[in-house]
């Protein structure tokens, strides 16, 4: 059986597979999960916040927020469609990095979560940091997180409410490997890096850049 979620996002191409991948945390994987090719389908972004937003209307949530980019998204709408569920207004906000890569409020968003009972989304959970990020940021500000949820999490062994620090789940599963550029198989077999999926074109180690074969699932 097809998970809905899954099949979403093969439909508007944003799942790729069998390439050589850098991934936000650095790591690197054979398959990418491109969210921003969903961002482009508003019909689509809006299903998968309705989803967010029914698997938690029975929660008391005052606030969603995510980490921009893609999360910004992902907060207005889930907040939209919980304001329409719950027949009460729930506010969108989110979260941007700093010059230390850390998620942080700004624009006066954290007198937004101030004493308020947060849901925290996010697209594509690879390792947790990003998600973990946010919730310090909540926490910090005076919110209460109440549920963090992603669209894919991409290693369900390690990315757990233990491991975030707060009830979690997601909408799908893509299992996979993330490697440490040292251990990474393909790097040992010397396939180039895709420099223009993922985050490949940060490197300045260019000898490994290359442009390689797209395939989605």
């Amino acid at each position: 059986m097809v998970d809905p979620v899954v099949d979403l996002l093969k439909r508007v191409k944003a799942i790729y597979t069998d390439d050589h991948f850098v991934y936000t945390s650095g790591k690197h994987g054979s398959v990418y999960i491109n969210k921003d090719a969903m961002y482009q389908h508003p019909q689509e972004t809006t299903l998968v916040c309705r989803l967010f937003a029914e698997r938690h209307q029975d929660l008391d949530i005052d606030v969603v927020v995510g980490p921009a980019v893609g999360g910004i998204v992902l907060a207005q709408w889930t907040a939209y469609h919980l304001t329409e569920l719950k027949g009460k207004e729930v506010i969108g906000a989110f979260t941007e990095k700093d010059a230390r890569e850390n998620q942080v409020f700004r624009r006066g968003y954290d007198g937004l979560v101030k004493n308020k009972k947060v849901l925290v989304v996010e697209d594509v959970t690879t390792t947790g940091g990003s998600v973990r990020k946010v919730i310090r940021s909540v926490r910090r500000a005076g919110g209460r997180v109440i549920a963090v949820c992603s669209m894919v999490n991409r290693d369900s062994e390690h990315v757990t409410t233990k491991t975030i620090d707060a009830p979690f789940s997601s909408l799908c599963i893509v299992e996979a490997n993330a490697f440490t550029p040292h251990l990474c198989p393909m790097c040992k077999k010397h396939i180039p890096i895709n420099r223009t999926i993922g985050h490949g074109n940060k490197l300045r180690n260019t000898h490994s850049y290359g442009k390689t074969r797209k395939k989605s699932l």
